[in-house]
C-alpha cells in the first residue's frame, strides 16, 4: 500500500482528492492537513510514502513546506497554478513532481504510483514552462557539483536519469534490482546536495551538453 497525506487548504478539493484516491485498492491516505504548516507536521509524524501538496496555502506555503518535508516524504505539487516560477520553484524546493488540478483522477493516481516508485513526473503542459525558466536559471559551470564523490554506477545511473529513464528502465538497462537503484539515487542526491531526482536529471542533462 502507499501512504498518502494530502494537504489543501480547501475542505471541499481535500474531500474530492481523499475520495478519488481512497477509491485506489493500492492507495491509502493516512491524513489531510488544511495548511503547510500541518502537512510538515503530520508528514514527519505519520511517514507517508507521498505528500500530495497544493502550493497556496495559510500559515506555510507548498514550497516552503516542501523544502522542510526532504528525506521524509516524496511531494507531488498539485495546484492550479502552472506559472514558470511556480514550477521551478517547486522543483527547486524538492518536489517530485508537479501537476495541474485539471489533470484527470486516472492520471492523478499513477502520478502518486511514479512519484511512490521513486521517480519524478512533470505534467506535459507545464514542462515547457520548466525548460525555460531553467534556461534563466542556469548556474554558471564553475557552480558544477563535484561528480568525484561518485562511484562508477553511480555516475552510470546518473547518466540515464538525464536520459529520462525511471527506475525500472534503468534496473533493466544495467541488470540490477529496482529497489538497488533506487538506493543509488539515494546516494546520487545526497553526495550532490540534490532535493530530488529530478534536479538531478537536470543536472545530468546539462553535464553532457
Amino acid at each position: 500500500m502507499i501512504r498518502l497525506l494530502i494537504a489543501d487548504d480547501h475542505a471541499a478539493v481535500r474531500a474530492g482528492l481523499v475520495l478519488i484516491c481512497s477509491g485506489a485498492d493500492d492507495l491509502e491516505v493516512v491524513g489531510e492537513a488544511a495548511d503547510g504548516a500541518e502537512a510538515v507536521e503530520l508528514a514527519t509524524r505519520l511517514r507517508p510514502d507521498v505528500v500530495l501538496m497544493d502550493i497556496r496555502m495559510p500559515r506555510l506555503d507548498g514550497i516552503a513546506a516542501t523544502k522542510k518535508l526532504a528525506g521524509v516524504a516524496d511531494v507531488l505539487i498539485l495546484t492550479t497554478y502552472g506559472s514558470d516560477a511556480h514550477v521551478f520553484d517547486a522543483l527547486a524546493a524538492g518536489a517530485a513532481g508537479f501537476l495541474l488540478k485539471d489533470t484527470d483522477a486516472e492520471a492523478l493516481l499513477e502520478a502518486v504510483r511514479t512519484v511512490a516508485r521513486g521517480d519524478g513526473l512533470i505534467s506535459p503542459s507545464v514542462t515547457r514552462a520548466l525548460i525555460a525558466e531553467f534556461g534563466r536559471h542556469r548556474p554558471p559551470p564553475s557552480a558544477a557539483p563535484d561528480l568525484s564523490a561518485l562511484t562508477a554506477r553511480e555516475r552510470q545511473v546518473l547518466d540515464l536519469l538525464g536520459n529520462g529513464l525511471s527506475n525500472a528502465e534503468i534496473a533493466r538497462r544495467l541488470g540490477m534490482a529496482e529497489a538497488t537503484v533506487k538506493t543509488h539515487v539515494s546516494r546520487i542526491l545526497s553526495k550532490l546536495d540534490l532535493r530530488s531526482r529530478v534536479q538531478a536529471a537536470i543536472l545530468a542533462r546539462d553535464l553532457s551538453q
